[in-house]
């Protein structure tokens, strides 16, 4: 059907960063933006809890609001729960995944940082994109769960402490090594919205997400299908209360008006 949304998913706002560059290619696809506040942050939990709690999630969510496309706009369930989802689901499913490839492309120094959280960086699925792709490199990794509520405190209207941001980016440049990085991937879909800030506590430095290239997967998949001319979109959280209310003026800028709860 030709109203049928693009359900982007992640535990909280991070996905935004995935939403935007879709919807500058694809204006007129409604969106369902999907929040597991109730869970939030993944980045902590184990990846056995992850790994039952996602697939049953968008279960849920695919039920309710009959998406033409699922996006998985949250790297951590990506790398522990995409295959999951996939077999569950009779719906594409686009998953998101750490931008090694194209950091390696850019580097000079062939060092690269990866910043994520606890649970994606540890994950055998970075080893596999670091050996396939930056097998010249030099990759050190850092999981910041702290970056993440900065993230969402930023969305909330608070801005983000720089001396915060500048310890966050300690854990990558402190490491052995890691004076010489010069390029960081962004592996976690909130980082984006506080590029703006790691940029001034980091200068000289790049950095990269896959937010674009999943945007143009999306484009791809739905190319040639039918879309309304005012498309509907809406944001649903799995807990909302005081905090996803504050969200509201954040989720207006990207034309999200109806909130709702799952």
């Amino acid at each position: 059907m030709h109203d049928a949304p693009i359900l982007f998913f992640d535990s909280g706002v991070g996905g935004l960063s995935v939403v935007a560059p879709t919807q500058a290619l694809l204006p007129h696809a409604p969106i369902v933006y999907a929040a597991d506040s109730a869970g939030f942050p993944y980045g902590i939990k184990s990846e056995a809890e992850i790994a039952a709690r996602v697939p049953a999630l968008l279960g849920r969510l695919v039920e309710r609001y009959r998406p033409r496309l699922v996006v998985i706009a949250c790297n951590t369930a990506s790398t522990i729960a995409l295959p999951a989802v996939r077999a569950a689901l009779d719906v594409a499913v686009v998953g998101t995944v750490p931008a090694i490839k194209p950091a390696a492309a850019l580097t000079r120094s062939r060092v690269i940082g990866v910043l994520g959280t606890e649970a994606t960086v540890r994950q055998a699925y970075v080893d596999d994109l670091a050996a396939r792709f930056a097998g010249d490199c030099t990759v050190l990794r850092h999981g910041s769960a702290e970056l993440v509520r900065l993230a969402e405190a930023k969305l909330a209207g608070a801005a983000p402490d720089p001396a915060r941001i500048a310890a966050v980016l300690d854990g990558l440049f402190g490491q052995p090594g890691g004076a010489a990085i010069d390029v960081i991937v962004n592996a976690c879909t909130h980082f984006p919205l506080v590029e703006a800030e790691l940029a001034r506590a980091a200068p000289g430095v790049r950095f990269v997400d896959g937010g674009p290239g999943i945007a143009r997967r999306i484009a791809a998949l739905t190319q040639g299908q039918a879309w309304p001319a005012r498309p509907v979109h809406r944001a649903v959280f799995t807990r909302l209360g005081d905090a996803e209310r504050d969200l509201a003026p954040a989720l207006a800028g990207y034309g999200i008006e109806a909130v709702e709860a799952l």
